[in-house]
């Protein structure tokens, strides 16, 4: 397992970009709220670390997993921010909507990360059942939510030199 052994939360701030000057944009499915929620909480709690002000971060809500890729298409057609988050959580059931909810939000933010000019990061949780998505939203493993916000600043960053 991927994340077997490594907390999600870690980071050295010191060898990573002030995340002062940027805006970011947040979208969370209220599907699984009580893990998207910590997720959300993490990733912000990152941001403000890193230096973003709270007025620079922007949070929407959309119904679920799927609804994230019209969700951060619209922030980023919008221009205003420099970095995108989208925030999931798809629990493994009995049927294949579980596959198809997955492929489809993976393909749908590489598809925007393609096209936008603007990065969007991938924080949706797709595990095997609930216990798996607690320890990855500020369980055992650290909040994934936290990674997220990294990523965004170093991804914001990395567009500024383009």
């Amino acid at each position: 397992m991927a994340t077997e052994n490594k907390n999600l939360s870690a980071y050295d701030k010191t060898n990573l970009p002030n995340a002062e000057a940027y805006r970011f944009g947040i979208v969370v499915s209220q599907w699984n709220n009580h893990i998207t929620h910590n997720l959300q909480k993490g990733a912000i709690d990152a941001l403000i670390d890193l230096g973003a002000k709270k007025e620079n971060i922007f949070s929407y809500e959309v119904p679920g997993s799927f609804e994230l890729i019209f969700g951060a298409s619209q922030l980023c057609k919008k221009g205003k921010f420099d970095a995108v988050i989208v925030i999931g959580s798809v629990i493994r059931g009995e049927t294949a909507h579980f596959d198809y909810v997955c492929q489809g939000v993976t393909q749908g933010i590489k598809d925007l990360n393609v096209q936008q000019d603007i990065p969007v990061i991938f924080c949706v949780l797709t595990d095997d059942n609930e216990q798996q998505s607690l320890d990855r939203s500020g369980g055992k493993h650290g909040n994934k939510g936290t990674e997220a916000g990294v990523t965004a600043v170093i991804m914001a960053e990395f567009a500024k030199k383009f």
